[in-house]
């Protein structure tokens, strides 16, 4: 039983199915699709994830054909999408015209989101919430309080 590879995934929550997308990755390593994606649709279930939010999946393939793999949140530009009621980033950002808009709150709430994810926990939360500023300037959003004009 030892480690074969592991695999990076973006799978969405709670619908999960056997396919070419799931299937070129699992396929090669001869991971029972079917039942990785019983597995992978009862965790993100019980996770508390509404169907078919995009989810970050790391998949460890061992040898003898068995597999563990860890969710994580959903990427920061999805929720920033979904925060400013977006449903693409602009082609070309521009900081003068921005696509949408995101209170502070809201980047906390998605900084709070973000910082359970493992690998995070140590940072602080500060750090991760001008992560996500970083992230939502680049895609257009702008960080304005709500009373703002």
């Amino acid at each position: 039983m030892a480690f074969v590879r592991s695999v990076k995934l973006r799978v969405p929550s709670c619908a999960a199915r056997p396919g070419p997308a799931i299937g070129q990755a699992l396929g090669p390593l001869g991971i029972n699709m079917a039942e990785f994606c019983k597995q992978f649709n009862a965790k993100t279930e019980t996770l508390g994830y509404v169907k078919d939010i995009p989810v970050s999946v790391t998949l460890n393939a061992l040898s003898d054909r068995t597999f563990t793999f860890d969710v994580k949140s959903p990427p920061t530009s999805y929720l920033l999408k979904k925060a400013a009621g977006i449903d693409k980033g602009p082609e070309s950002p521009n900081p003068d015209t921005p696509v949408g808009f995101v209170t502070p709150e809201m980047v906390y709430e998605i900084a709070n989101v973000k910082i359970k994810d493992e690998g995070r926990w140590h940072l602080p939360l500060e750090g991760v919430a001008k992560s996500v500023i970083g992230t939502a300037r680049s895609m257009g959003i702008q960080v304005k309080e709500s009373d703002e004009a």
